[in-house]
């Protein structure tokens, strides 16, 4: 699979590690970057990268994979529409953007596929929604979904209005997590914790909590339960969280606002 990334930060580099870790060869990748410095990182992975794209007697890429800040995609897609064959398939990244204008910054009716993954992908532990337009095969979406799962799991929606929805729980989910262990530490703390203890406390709490709930086959609710001894210590805590308008309303709240402003985003 030939493999044309235009984009070389944090989330291609993720990429990138995954695929060559899956065995993806060096050589079948191509990285396109204005920035020295993520030209040679590409370069210390042992993948060729150009400022541009470059139209040479090349092979076109199978799938480009987009993943630029939103401003800079019509201009990506302007660039390398023309070096892609009619059979390649366009693999966004690009937050906000819809199929519609990918498609009307391509010029022309194009395989696409649209994905939000997250940043745990840097890990390998990532969580990608795919939706496909009416143009993509079997085949493309095949291999768009074994790009992405290098870096972690991956779903399809068949509406791409759920893609506000999935953007404001798995896109930016981790930052919410990445709260939680900032308030456990913060809290911890204020217990009497000493900095170091507290930290490792809150870190090894969220990643330890995680990993058993998603070994598990008994919902979240269960498991908490589970732990909730009547009169205990964690029932004391939860009386707290679960009170009106406690964290489940927080929570709940904060994704609507997320998903809103997502398709606002997307209207632009």
């Amino acid at each position: 699979m030939r493999v044309l990334l235009i984009g070389f930060g944090n989330m291609g580099q993720a990429l990138v590690r995954g695929w060559l870790a899956n065995g993806h060869a060096p050589g079948a990748l191509r990285v396109v970057d204005p920035v020295a410095a993520a030209r040679a990182a590409a370069a210390q992975l042992g993948v060729a990268a150009s400022e541009r794209v470059e139209r040479s007697s090349d092979e076109a890429p199978d799938v480009v994979v987009i993943v630029v800040k939103p401003n800079q995609v019509a201009a990506a897609l302007a660039e390398v529409g023309p070096r892609a064959a009619a059979d390649t398939v366009f693999l966004s990244i690009a937050a906000g953007k819809t199929l519609a204008q990918l498609e009307a910054g391509l010029g022309s009716r194009r395989a696409i596929v649209r994905a939000m993954p997250n940043t745990p992908a840097a890990v390998g532990k990532g969580m990608s929604v795919l939706v496909a337009s009416a143009s993509v095969t079997a085949a493309q979406r095949a291999a768009c979904a074994e790009l992405l799962e290098a870096v972690g799991d991956v779903a399809w929606v068949d509406d791409e209005r759920d893609m506000d929805a999935v953007t404001a729980v798995s896109g930016s989910g981790p930052a919410y997590v990445f709260l939680l262990i900032e308030c456990l530490e913060h809290a911890a703390l204020d217990v009497g914790l000493e900095p170091s203890l507290a930290r490792r406390l809150a870190l090894a709490t969220v990643a330890g909590a995680g990993a058993y709930a998603a070994a598990s086959a008994e919902p979240a609710a269960e498991l908490r339960r589970r732990v909730t001894s009547p009169g205990g210590t964690t029932e004391a805590a939860l009386a707290v969280l679960v009170s009106e308008r406690g964290l489940a309303d927080l929570v709940t709240r904060a994704v609507r606002a997320a998903a809103a402003r997502s398709r606002a985003l997307s209207a632009v």
